[in-house]
């Protein structure tokens, strides 16, 4: 898609001004806080991997899950899961449950962070492994992330090899039209810096970030005419992200947040009749388009 100039200068300025007013360590409740607690940068990556993986469902909800996971790892997670043990500590984990997600699922996922540490030193040199310093996005290197993660023996813990077993949830692929919503929030905090992104990463461009995509932002995404697909997916949070790029070519999903959260804390009416001034974005955008 192409924003048209004029169109595109208003909307600019709107989302900019937006940014701003979220752009700051307690605008909103988010998982992302809980992150900000750890100072040394391998437990923030690997709290960030958490957080974003369990970022589904109500706000209140996630957040409890995360402490609930992070509660036996102590005051070093990172050092927890280097050490870790399925048949020894598993039984920490064994009766936590989010969602559909059960406890198997959640000693398997630290398992499997174990082991990219054990082999890479890191969350990030394990991604680093399939990327591309000039791909115009993180496609490739999801793919290949999401599928070393998921090529790792997990038979100890599910009792027998699964095709698909439950930790599969936490590792989507573009290739199969996933908009790997948790992997590429985890990427956001992890690359980018402001109040809110912490930049614990340093090798990957911002400019390679690819939206987030949740119920908030597609709609919103929508009535801003930012794409023209109906169904989340990958196709739809890249068409959005180079949407984006037209505004901010360096930073396009600087604006993810606040527009994500101008969802959550009903700011944006939607469909829905307001108050007159109640929409930041009021003006610029088009419920009629969502």
């Amino acid at each position: 898609m192409t924003l048209q100039g004029f169109s595109r200068t208003r909307l600019k300025a709107a989302l900019d001004r937006l940014y701003s007013s979220f752009n700051s360590a307690d605008s909103a409740s988010d998982p992302v806080h809980i992150v900000r607690r750890y100072s040394d940068p391998a437990d923030r990556e690997v709290v960030a991997f958490f957080a974003a993986a369990l970022a589904f469902g109500r706000v209140a909800s996630v957040l409890s899950s995360v402490e609930s996971l992070l509660a036996p790892m102590g005051n070093s997670p990172s050092s927890f899961v280097r050490s870790f043990k399925p048949q020894r500590d598993g039984i920490l984990l064994r009766r936590l449950r989010h969602r559909w997600v059960h406890g198997l699922d959640l000693i398997a996922l630290v398992w499997i962070l174990s082991q990219m540490l054990e082999t890479a030193g890191s969350v990030e040199e394990f991604f680093m492994k399939g990327y591309k310093s000039g791909s115009t996005d993180l496609s490739e290197a999801l793919e290949s992330f999401s599928g070393r993660a998921r090529s790792m023996d997990l038979a100890s813990i599910y009792g027998e090899p699964l095709d698909v077993p439950g930790v599969g949830y936490f590792f989507p692929r573009p290739s199969s039209g996933s908009g790997c919503k948790r992997l590429n929030l985890f990427l956001r905090w992890m690359v980018r810096r402001d109040a809110v992104d912490m930049g614990v990463w340093s090798r990957v461009r911002t400019s390679q970030l690819v939206i987030p995509l949740d119920t908030h932002l597609v709609r919103v995404s929508r009535c801003l005419g930012l794409t023209r697909y109906r169904s989340p997916g990958w196709r739809m949070a890249v068409e959005i992200t180079s949407s984006l790029k037209e505004l901010n070519p360096i930073d396009p999903i600087k604006y993810d947040f606040s527009l994500c959260h101008l969802g959550m804390t009903n700011l944006c009416s939607f469909t829905q009749p307001r108050r007159k001034g109640h929409c930041p974005l009021e003006g610029i955008c088009q419920p009629s388009l969502s």
